[in-house]
């Protein structure tokens, strides 16, 4: 039997969106994914007046209560890897990171070592906040492999549940900077639409009906234009969905530069890319998390953390000066 880590216990008082349970309780937990919560009640761990509830799709009622059991994470035998870290910011509750590209955040199919779980896991000990589970340990949010930029990881529980309500209530403001191919209609302005899994292929997404997709919100600044080649911008994010910057741009004809799922669909970017390949300059989607701002989970100070572009976008965005200069 499992040791219990929590119990939490919930009144509906009011039913605003949906009255399925599992919905319900990970709008009430927002350090518990939806999947989680699925998890939780197929497990019997989630009841009604002492009664289980095995049902995700149960419909619940205002004034029920409902008690959930969460147990202690399992052991992870994700093995610690040491690999030096560009730490920003750390101390008993929370660390804050500049990720490399090409380092993926957590193990999974493929990649079992080498991740930042791992590196973390060496660093900073059982420490780790346990909610994300033995293949997540402290992740609250993740950065695609060959994007880079900042992070926030929890060390403890107490963090990591506080991180991701500010996560669920749009507290925690994060900016993205990123270089597309082609020149946007408007200076500013904001994407909205549904993402899910690509239908023709699993390993991709796409813009998808409300049915088959979940709410993606992006507003973007355009901060400089190179001719009508491209354009640099700022990116800030409503909601968190799988390459949803990447997937919006691409819908949107103006890809980003370098990415290998989404990009280069025009003749004359497949020749530049070419180029951009031959020599070196970048080999991965110029994406880069560069200003993340939170509330500390503990002292509730405002932290805010700004991170330099990196070598190769800025080698990018001298490619196409001299290219618009010719």
């Amino acid at each position: 039997m499992k040791k219990i880590q929590r119990i939490e216990k919930i009144k509906i008082n009011s039913i605003k969106n949906s009255k399925r349970l599992d919905a319900f309780l990970a709008m009430s937990l927002p350090d518990l994914s939806r999947n989680k919560i699925k998890k939780l009640i197929l497990e019997g761990n989630v009841s009604n007046n002492k009664e289980k509830i095995t049902d995700p799709n149960h419909n619940i009622n205002e004034g029920e209560i409902y008690e959930i059991i969460i147990p202690e994470p399992e052991i992870s035998n994700i093995k610690p890897q040491i690999k030096n870290l560009d730490i920003f910011f750390e101390d008993d509750d929370l660390i804050v990171i500049n990720k490399p590209a090409g380092l993926v955040v957590h193990p999974a199919p493929g990649n079992y070592e080498g991740t930042l779980v791992n590196a973390l896991l060496a660093h900073c000990g059982n420490s780790l906040s346990g909610i994300g589970g033995v293949i997540r340990p402290g992740i609250v949010h993740r950065l695609d492999k060959d994007t880079s930029g900042l992070l926030v990881i929890a060390k403890n529980d107490f963090a990591h549940i506080e991180l991701s309500r500010q996560f669920k209530k749009k507290i925690i403001k994060r900016i993205y900077f990123g270089i597309t191919w082609g020149i946007l209609n408007s200076q500013s302005g904001e994407i909205k639409n549904y993402i899910g899994r690509n239908p023709n292929n699993r390993k991709k997404m796409a813009i998808v009906n409300s049915s088959k997709g979940k709410l993606a919100i992006t507003k973007y600044t355009v901060l400089k234009n190179y001719g009508s080649l491209a354009s640099e911008l700022h990116f800030k994010l409503s909601t968190g969905r799988t390459h949803q910057i990447r997937v919006h741009f691409s819908s949107n004809k103006n890809p980003l530069i370098g990415d290998k799922t989404y990009g280069n669909s025009q003749k004359l970017q497949k020749i530049i890319n070419q180029e951009i390949l031959e020599k070196k300059i970048i080999n991965r989607q110029a994406l880069h998390a560069v200003k993340l701002c939170f509330e500390h989970p503990r002292s509730k100070e405002k932290m805010e953390f700004e991170s330099n572009l990196p070598n190769d976008i800025n080698n990018l965005r001298d490619f196409l000066s001299k290219k618009i200069a010719i």
